[in-house]
């Protein structure tokens, strides 16, 4: 039987919900699995719709990874490419992201140091490449089956529902995208707005801090700001509330998973042209805003200028566009996106795996 480390974090956010899909699909592989989680052991709590075997099947896993320690044995690591220097074995393949365009020095030797590199966007591998790095390709992620159509009805039909899913981020665009919706809809009861945007990095100070810029220090009567929601079908519950999706006006992206989803639940998203949405995201799927140039990507919190991971541009969109794709989209209520529903078959997680093990053992003795 083959053997497999493999090297993530087990929780509920974006990394953790990766990792839990791609451990679904080794589950049923004939592999030998140990895996090895970044810090936690595993929490899945926001995974309701996991059954016990499965959480079992993890923590067997986890107990016996030192036991049959082996640095020989390939590892599919998922991680930022800030921290993958640090290994199981010597013999590790990185499944990563990447939202910016300038690969540092630092980055591109952390890369080349791997047996391989997937990019979950092309444009980043595309970017690697340009730096010399031969041993990247890139393998989409696919369609989570913790979302599925609920078919039933949350607001009054007369009400537009918009939904921002994503943490609260300049990257993001969640501040502008708020103000923007605002000037055009607020206080219009015709239209609200609900905001999933907790970021769980920032201290409660900084969290009303980022609120309150963003509402411009008013009161609005239809835009609400939801708490951390702790469960994917909570999440779920949300995407079928919608009309409209704007998670997708992000500036720079590694795939976006909310938006992706709720195009892929037949929802119509905003999405911005560029970075790893142009792998999913079509006219015929989504109403797509085309970027206007780019802009430094430092925010001195996740993007700090002159350190050795994460820097140069992303990009950057322009408000009259978004105001115009607000437009289109609101001739599309009350129509499902059948385009986005293909995203289901077309990006699944079992094709995904297929790609990185053909990689893997490929280079097998």
């Amino acid at each position: 039987m083959k053997k497999l480390n493999f090297d993530a974090p087990l929780n509920g956010l974006s990394l953790g919900n990766v990792s839990t899909n791609f451990l679904r699909e080794l589950k049923k592989r004939e592999l030998d699995i140990s895996i090895h989680p970044v810090g936690e052991k595993g929490d899945f709590s926001a995974f309701d719709k996991i059954g016990e075997d499965f959480k079992t099947w993890i923590q067997t896993s986890v107990f016996n990874r030192l036991k049959k320690l082996n640095r020989e044995t390939p590892t599919l690591k998922v991680w930022h490419i800030n921290g993958s220097e640090r290994k199981v074995g010597d013999n590790q393949y990185l499944y990563t992201f990447y939202e910016v365009d300038s690969p540092t020095d630092e980055e591109v030797n952390v890369v080349k140091a791997q047996q391989h590199v997937f990019f979950s966007s092309s444009e980043a591998t595309e970017i690697f490449k340009s730096k010399g790095c031969e041993n990247v390709s890139h393998v989409p992620l696919g369609f989570d089956s913790d979302f599925y159509a609920t078919n039933k009805s949350y607001l009054d039909k007369d009400v537009v529902h918009f939904g921002l899913i994503g943490k609260f981020e300049r990257r993001k665009n969640t501040q502008a995208i708020i103000q923007l919706w605002l000037k055009k809809y607020g206080n219009n009861p015709k239209y609200q707005l609900s905001c999933l945007i907790n970021n769980p990095f920032f201290n409660e100070d900084q969290a009303r801090q980022a609120v309150h810029t963003a509402l411009g220090g008013a009161r609005w009567s239809n835009i609400n700001f939801l708490p951390h929601l702790k469960t994917n079908s909570e999440v779920n519950e949300l995407i079928n509330s919608l009309d409209i999706d704007l998670s997708g006006l992000s500036n720079g992206e590694g795939w976006n998973l909310p938006s992706f989803n709720a195009t892929a639940l037949g929802k119509w998203s905003l999405v911005s042209n560029c970075s790893s949405h142009k792998d999913w995201a079509t006219p015929e799927n989504s109403i797509l805003v085309e970027p206007s140039g780019k802009q430094p990507c430092y925010d001195n919190f996740f993007f700090r200028e002159g350190e050795q991971f994460n820097q140069g541009q992303y990009y950057k969109l322009n408000a009259d566009l978004i105001l115009e794709g607000l437009e289109k989209a609101e001739k599309k209520v009350g129509q499902i996106n059948t385009q986005g529903l293909k995203l289901q078959d077309k990006f699944t997680y079992s094709k995904s795996t297929d790609m990185i093990l053909e990689k893997i053992y490929a280079n097998q003795t």
